[in-house]
């Protein structure tokens, strides 16, 4: 008879306890990287840089460097003040071979007049149609090959239309004023030109300090 070899069977890990060690592995991995960022000091922002410092003159202590805000300040003043007579006579006197010289005392002349006709004795519908004719005809000024003649005639017209409302003694005055925009070119390229236009500036100032005066119309 023969013998039989029985051979004792080999117990195999159970799958389960093997999925069991992966967790705990990725369990404890998990822990540790917890603790690591808790731990960990916080991340503050970055501190922002010190405003510049303005330069200051080593001798006076006198400050040299730019101000901007406060230089944005001073050109908003500007553009918002009234310009008066005062202003225009000023700027009148100054040298007349400036190649803005007309166009920056056609843009005072405007300034000036349309501020004076939102007086409530100069609120008439007859201004107020030679103002907008003034507005309209400013409207391009800064165009590079814009006449000022239309301008200065539009001026014209309304310190007349001014003058007729309520100063009659100053008709001659207006009545030149008139008589110097229609001779005017409308360029400031030669002497001449520059001339005539700082004699219309000169004369629409001398216009506007007697405007400054409550008209007899009030």
């Amino acid at each position: 008879m023969a013998d039989i070899n029985i051979q004792r069977k080999k117990n195999t890990p159970s799958p389960w306890l093997f999925l069991l060690v992966v967790l705990a592995v990725v369990g404890l991995g998990a822990y540790f990287l917890f603790r690591a960022e808790v731990n960990a000091p916080p991340t503050l922002p970055p501190t922002p840089p010190p405003p510049a410092r303005r330069a200051v003159d080593s001798l006076s202590g006198a400050e040299t460097g730019p101000r901007p805000a406060e230089d944005a300040l001073n050109d908003m003043a500007a553009e918002t003040a009234p310009v008066t007579a005062g202003v225009l006579a000023a700027f009148a006197a100054t040298e007349a071979t400036r190649p803005d010289y007309g166009r920056e005392g056609l843009r005072l002349l405007t300034s000036a007049l349309v501020s004076l006709t939102d007086r409530d004795d100069l609120r008439t519908p007859f201004i107020g149609t030679r103002r907008d004719d003034l507005t309209s005809a400013t409207s391009r000024l800064e165009e590079p090959a814009a006449s000022l003649r239309p301008g200065c005639v539009a001026a014209a017209a309304l310190v007349q239309a001014i003058q007729q409302q309520g100063y009659p003694e100053l008709q001659t005055a207006a009545r030149q004023l008139s008589a110097q925009a229609a001779g005017l070119s409308g360029r400031a390229t030669t002497a001449t030109e520059q001339q005539a236009l700082r004699t219309y500036f000169q004369q629409a100032a001398e216009l506007l300090r007697a405007f400054e005066s409550p008209s007899v119309a009030q």
